[in-house]
Formats: structure tokens, C-alpha cells, sequence
């Protein structure tokens, strides 16, 4: 089968734009869906090594919320200065195993700073500081699986 790579990355960003969990298209024989759940199953298999081709055709059913110390630290309703993932993603706090955080609780940021990285479709993107100020909260865990707009770190 020949998939166009273009066209997948294309309905990939509309899923980002729109905020649906779904799309699916269909020319003559040939049909494409990308889903949002996919996604986050591909990232999960790939930080623990499984091959992307053990992944099911459909979408596995979500199970219960596991609590985690950024979870349990994390306010009900996140803040609204809060910097939000902008895709859909794996966020790494260090810039690779081993490493120290980029970030830490307390620590002061320019704007511009690297705050932690969101890999998307094995793309590693830095999300970067939009103002300079402490870091009061780190919403997410290293290795977590985000989606577009969750609420990352807040800077006050």
C-alpha cells in the first residue's frame, strides 16, 4: 500500500485545529483515518519499545486514570497563564535520558527558555518559555502522553 505521508500529516493538523478526536477520508479503494487515541497509543508503545507494528487497528479501550505526583499536584482547573502542549504528544522534561530537567519548581526562566520537550511523530519540539518569571508548578510527568492544549507548567 502506498500511504501518503502528506496527506496523513495534513489531517493530523486539522485534528489538531479542530480539536476532533477522528477524521477519516476515503478516494475510491484507498481510506485513511487518523485518530487521536492512535496517537497516544503509538506514543506509549514507543517509550516502551514495542514496535509500532504490534499496534491494534482499533483503538484499545482507555483504562482508569492512574494518579501521579504531577497529577496529585496538579490544581483542578489549571491555571490560565498555564503553557499549554501545542500537539498532541510525549513530553521529556530533560533533553535526554540521564540529563537534568530543563526545569525544576521554583526555578526562575527568561522568556525564550526551554522549558521541555513535546515529541510529536518522532519530531522533538521545544516548548519554550513565553515570559520570564519562577516556575511555580510542572503539570505533567516525564514519558507522559499530552494532548493539544493540556496545561504544562505555570509560570508566575
Amino acid at each position: 500500500m502506498n500511504i501518503d505521508s502528506a496527506l496523513v500529516r495534513e489531517l493530523a493538523e486539522l485534528l489538531a485545529e479542530t480539536g476532533l478526536s477522528e477524521i477519516e477520508v476515503e478516494d475510491g479503494d484507498r481510506k485513511i483515518r487518523v485518530s487521536r487515541q492512535m496517537v497516544q497509543q503509538m506514543a506509549a508503545q514507543y517509550a516502551v519499545g514495542a514496535p509500532a507494528m504490534a499496534m491494534p487497528a482499533a483503538p484499545a479501550p482507555a483504562a482508569a486514570p492512574v494518579a501521579t505526583p504531577a497529577a496529585e499536584a496538579a490544581p483542578a482547573t489549571a491555571p490560565v497563564d498555564a503553557v499549554k502542549s501545542p500537539m498532541v504528544g510525549t513530553v521529556y522534561l530533560a533533553p535526554e535520558p540521564g540529563a537534568a530537567d530543563f526545569i525544576s519548581v521554583g526555578k526562575a526562566v527568561k522568556e525564550g527558555d526551554v522549558l521541555l520537550i513535546v515529541e510529536a511523530m518522532k519530531v522533538m519540539n521545544q516548548i519554550t518559555a513565553p515570559k520570564s518569571g519562577t516556575v511555580t508548578a510542572i503539570l505533567v510527568d516525564n514519558q507522559q502522553p499530552v494532548e493539544f492544549d493540556q496545561p504544562l507548567v505555570v509560570i508566575g
